[in-house]
């Protein structure tokens, strides 16, 4: 999908409101266009890669990204004040919200991507449900309104079964899920679900879903142009996930009947005609025992974009900014053949011992990436940049494409062990094991196959580091951090993604030091996003004290003690680094 000199496009200067892997890839597109770029930074990106590559860049504030990248008022001054006609937004940030499409149009400006009243369709899930529903998209068994009491938890459970899945109606990402296997468990699981939910997305409805245990995560690419015209661009594997956020994609989704590929790329494509849909989207399904259920639909372009570009030979970046301008689709039919298999491997600043996945921020001394014939990174750094604790993870994504999915994969694995990121680790290693395990070449995989395989050991011993660690529990599950020393004591909740208070269950690991008293410290480097206490407050073990914020993932910092509050050392907005103290608990 390129421009043609008989299709001149109507757009000249886009404002890119986002930052790192997207905000680059997005240039590049405008450049081979001829469309000149804007870029934006907070306080914190202003020497980052993607300010650098860009015709302009913009200041938009400081560096939380409320005050920088959610600000719309900013970006459209940004957009006012540079002469630009358009605004990208990417993936991430306002992506996907309504009121910054509107507002866009508004000003008279270009939005690239589908009008508000598409985002708002199916930004909301229960009602993107019921859109479905009248697209004929077949659906799970779920409640078509939000449900407030647990009796209609346990009502849902004896009329389908467990497990339930108990979902954020307005969420995503796995914030404001929580799985119900028994009566017993539905008035503690709504409630934390909706306290969830109200913090994440600042609403607390929350909607009913029958489980698919053992489903495969399976979406379709959509495109559709102002003119009418509306096709599917084959389909994509994700069921590569931990904690609900995907690791490796591929395309196309391996081991599908043919006849299910079109049933599932016509729903999609009447899915998008039902809401007046234009630009690039993704509808995601869940497959299983030879069915396919509507998950949600994504209105953007999504991180795993580039496998079906791979294997279709199209550029769909372009193909949005095309799609703004005014001009038909380049691809007038739905589902073109596509060509050999993609394999796409996320790096991510993590750290992936034993499968905990912790954010690990850091310099990047060196990137590099071997390059040749199917091939291909996308990348938000480049050698001495740095990863910043502040927004999500993402370096960039590895893809490879080869003529059949077992060549990709060989040829993946052999990428890969070239590949260089030092300075920070990054979740490589782990992806080398899932993509050389025989379930993954076998394509015996489900959105569960990754959490399973991780507590049967798959990831063992990965990454090991020789200086002495510290235990801290999240969740049910343990990590290890520096060590902090004597008379440390530490809980944490397992970390979720988005802003306000995380709430759950944890358990408490203690170091030396006895009873009388309890450092209290942070978990990894982060910001400090909530200070929840103050010299003098009592406490019981197992109260929320701080919050600590690492790249869009919330670690809530808890009282391992009961006492009162001798010491508060750090304030809203501190960047503290792994072992900080954060406080001091006096035993009662």
């Amino acid at each position: 999908m390129t421009n043609t000199a008989q299709e001149p496009l109507a757009l000249r200067k886009v404002l890119i409101a986002n930052r790192g892997e997207i905000a680059v890839r997005i240039i590049a597109a405008c450049r081979k266009l001829g469309i000149a770029s804007v870029a934006v930074y907070s306080d914190a990106d202003e020497h980052s890669k993607h300010v650098r590559l860009a015709d302009e860049a913009v200041h938009l504030g400081p560096t939380p990204a409320r005050e920088s990248y959610l600000d719309i008022d900013k970006l459209i001054a940004a957009a006012s004040a540079t002469g630009a006609d358009s605004i990208h937004p990417g993936y991430g940030f306002l992506a996907e919200n309504a009121e910054f499409s509107a507002r866009v149009s508004q000003a008279g400006l270009v939005f690239v991507g589908p009008p508000a009243s598409a985002i708002e369709a199916m930004g909301e899930k229960v009602a993107a449900r019921e859109r479905a529903r009248a697209a004929g998209v077949p659906q799970v068994p779920g409640t078509t309104e939000s449900v407030t009491s647990a009796g209609e938890v346990t009502a849902f459970g004896e009329g389908f079964g467990y497990p339930i899945a108990i979902k954020a109606a307005y969420g995503g990402g796995g914030r404001g899920m929580r799985l119900v296997h028994s009566d017993a468990e539905a008035a503690e699981a709504l409630e934390s679900a909706q306290r969830e939910a109200l913090a994440a997305f600042g609403h607390d409805d929350v909607y009913l879903e029958k489980y698919l245990s053992n489903a495969r995560h399976v979406e379709v690419q959509v495109f559709a142009d102002t003119q009418g015209n509306a096709v599917w661009l084959g389909d994509r594997d994700c069921s590569i996930q931990r904690r609900h956020q995907k690791v490796i994609e591929e395309s196309p989704a391996p081991g599908l009947p043919d006849e299910m590929r079109v049933a599932m790329g016509e729903a999609s494509v009447r899915l998008a005609q039902e809401v007046g849909y234009h630009g690039a989207g993704t509808v995601e399904f869940l497959v299983q025992d030879g069915a396919f259920y509507f998950l949600e639909m994504n209105t953007r372009i999504q991180v795993e974009h580039p496998v079906t570009e791979e294997v279709l030979g199209l550029d769909l970046v372009a193909e949005q900014l095309r799609v703004a301008s005014g001009l038909a689709l380049s691809v007038p039919l739905s589902g073109p053949t596509p060509r050999g298999h993609a394999i796409e491997i996320r790096v991510n600043a993590e750290d992936c011992t034993d499968g905990k996945f912790l954010p690990a921020p850091g310099k990047l001394v060196t990137v590099s990436v071997p390059s040749g014939n199917g091939v291909r990174f996308d990348g938000g750094y480049d050698s001495g940049d740095e990863v910043l604790p502040y927004y999500d993870s993402l370096i960039g994504k590895l893809i490879v494409w080869a003529p059949t999915r077992s060549e990709a994969i060989d040829a993946l694995l052999a990428v890969s062990a070239e590949a260089v990121f030092d300075g920070v680790p990054t979740t490589i290693p782990a992806a080398r094991r899932i993509l050389d395990h025989a379930d993954f070449r076998s394509a015996e995989i489900s959105t569960r196959w990754l959490e399973d395989r991780v507590s049967s050991g798959l990831l063992d011993g990965l990454d090991e580091l020789p200086e002495p660690r510290s235990l801290v529990w999240v969740g049910d599950r343990q990590y290890e951090v520096p060590f902090f020393g004597e008379g440390v004591s530490l809980i944490a909740d397992e970390p979720s993604v988005g802003r306000g208070p995380v709430r759950g269950t944890g358990a408490t690991r203690k170091r030396g030091g006895g009873a009388g008293s309890g450092s209290v410290v942070s978990p990894m480097q982060g910001t400090v996003l909530k200070v929840l206490v103050e010299v003098g407050d009592a406490v019981e073990k197992g109260a929320l004290l701080f919050v600590i914020e690492a790249m869009k993932m919330e670690n809530p910092v808890r009282a391992a003690i009961d006492g009162v509050i001798t010491e508060v050392g750090a304030t809203v907005g501190d960047v503290v680094s792994a072992g900080a103290p954060l406080g001091m608990i006096a035993a009662q």
